[in-house]
């Protein structure tokens, strides 16, 4: 298989345009309890695109259902293709990847190792993965710890490491769940700027969930707003801010 086949039973793409993904009328219900209800938006190619909501809201649900961890309703386009019924690894390959709330590393292994999988399961095709190893942990800004065992990593690190395998699937869309959730003041601006140099320096679209508004404002270029699984407002993070919705139902 090369990323150029189709993924999806249904043979569908989308026009060619700006978007590299779109996401149409997705739903998503857990015994009888609707997580997502109806939910359309489009992430442009190259830019940050935020996400935020209170608790429950069906933020992490959505990723799961973009990323091929849930079959929902409705239709998911990424890079004009159907993935709405597509599996996570086929996705993968595709050029997305994503990070989780808890960072997900295999302990037993080095940080080295722990990216040699992203390297490996990432893109199909030719590929050099001691060199996608490589870059990316210089890139993240680890190399110098790649033979620490992840069991003894602290969050920052375990984030780190996660961020590291995911580019080293070699993505164009990257997916971050709370990437500063749990991290302290003097953590949190170091993990902003990595991302800002992903998106501008690798060229990678990203979308990010995230609680903390002020990091989700100084890193999106626009940011969706949902509450019981439904958009409230999409627009830029001064629009957003200013929306009345937004204040009566997450701002306060």
């Amino acid at each position: 298989m090369t990323i150029d086949q189709p993924i999806a039973c249904t043979g569908r793409e989308s026009v060619p345009g700006v978007s590299i993904l779109r996401a149409e009328h997705l739903g998503m219900s857990f015994n009888g309890v609707e997580v997502l209800k109806e939910l359309s938006f489009e992430v442009e190619a190259g830019e940050i695109f935020g996400i935020a909501g209170p608790n429950g809201a069906g933020k992490t649900t959505l990723f799961n259902v973009i990323s091929g961890y849930y079959t929902g309703s409705g239709t998911i386009f990424f890079k004009t293709k159907d993935i709405s019924i597509a599996k996570p690894h086929r996705i993968c390959h595709l050029g997305m990847a994503r990070t989780l709330q808890v960072p997900n590393v295999f302990t037993t292994l080095n940080i080295y190792d722990n990216v040699r999988f992203g390297a490996h399961f990432g893109k199909v095709g030719p590929k050099d993965e001691k060199k996608l190893i490589e870059t990316s942990l210089k890139f993240v800004g680890i190399a110098d710890r790649k033979n620490d065992l992840a069991d003894n990593l602290g969050l920052f690190y375990k984030k780190l490491t996660m961020i590291a395998a995911a580019l080293a699937t070699q993505p164009s869309l990257l997916l971050l769940d709370e990437p500063v959730g749990g991290l302290s003041p003097v953590e949190i601006n170091p993990l902003i700027d990595l991302i800002k140099r992903i998106n501008k320096e690798l060229g990678i679209t990203v979308i990010i969930i995230e609680h903390l508004m002020k990091v989700l404002k100084a890193l999106s270029d626009r940011m969706m707003i949902i509450h019981y699984g439904k958009t409230i407002c999409i627009g830029t993070p001064d629009q957003v801010m200013a929306d009345e919705k937004v204040k009566a139902v997450y701002l306060g």
